[in-house]
């Protein structure tokens, strides 16, 4: 944990600075700077425990304690504890903010996550759902994070994490074979080889290629079901990974998972973020 505060710590430094400016006026105009007060951060409703590593370096760097109350990924109750920070309450004052921007977004990524899982493997006990790319920038590794927490794989972080050949790298290609056979001679044999396909043609194409996973792109359920079925037939389904993306809904995501894909990756769990309502009661000292 302490490798992955070094790696976040000059993120929220920038944070706090963009937040606060030249200084918090109401607080230095109110607040004497021998003040210490202490306070409690909770969440109003019941959701997955996510963002507290963060929020504590928050108050960390600003001159606080902070003391993490619950496990990250966890489930809680609302107005339970999750985290207590004491110190300079002008300081306190000047965290909270950012504190509970980055608990609430991060909380309410992973709870999406949990709840799209939990529906998932109604229809498959072994799916994986998946985020993506659709990420705020800046805020990707706090997002990605949040999508582990709620049970949820990361998928590519970056662009260097894996090939992913898309419908428009096919558009500036002959074929996905010739896609497939570039990427095979110019990347190390440690990335994987995905490919976006949508139809039956281009899966067969990719699967015969060599790809190491096969992505259905904005198809049915059925219609998944049907080309998986005639890649079995073909002899062109085992030792590839077969992903399901596009379209895929809290509301029918266990009828995806239940079509035999291997993954479902859901855009929407970074991308329509809601917040869970967080608060933070300050007391004095």
């Amino acid at each position: 944990m302490n490798e992955y505060k070094s790696m976040i710590e000059d993120k929220i430094k920038e944070y706090l600075q963009e937040d606060l400016g030249y200084g918090d006026i109401t607080s230095e105009s109110l607040i004497s700077p021998e003040q210490e007060a202490g306070a409690r951060l909770y969440y109003k409703e019941p959701g997955i425990v996510s963002g507290l590593t963060e929020s504590s370096l928050v108050f960390d760097l600003l001159g606080c304690e902070s003391s993490i109350l619950a496990k990250e990924g966890s489930k809680t109750d609302a107005y339970r504890t999750l985290m207590e920070i004491n110190g300079s309450a002008k300081a306190i004052l000047m965290g909270e903010r950012l504190a509970l921007n980055l608990v609430g977004r991060m909380a309410g990524i992973a709870t999406r996550t949990s709840k799209v899982v939990e529906k998932a493997r109604k229809g498959n006990p072994k799916i994986r759902i998946a985020a993506t790319r659709k990420t705020a920038p800046g805020l990707r590794i706090f997002d990605k994070r949040a999508v582990i927490h709620g049970g949820g794989d990361p998928h590519r972080f970056r662009l260097d994490d894996c090939v992913l050949i898309k419908d428009n790298h096919l558009e500036l290609l002959p074929s996905i074979s010739i896609a497939v056979e570039k990427t095979r001679e110019k990347v190390s044999f440690t990335k994987k080889i995905e490919v976006e396909v949508r139809s039956l043609e281009g899966a067969i194409e990719a699967a015969r290629a060599g790809a190491d996973i096969i992505m259905f792109d904005n198809m049915s359920p059925v219609k998944i079901i049907e080309n998986l079925a005639i890649l079995k037939e073909e002899g062109l389904h085992d030792g590839v990974l077969f992903e399901a993306s596009g379209g895929i809904t809290i509301e029918n995501v266990s009828e995806y998972a239940a079509t035999g894909v291997d993954i479902l990756s859901l855009g929407s769990l970074t991308h329509s973020v809601e917040s869970i309502d967080v608060k933070l009661e300050i007391e004095m000292i």
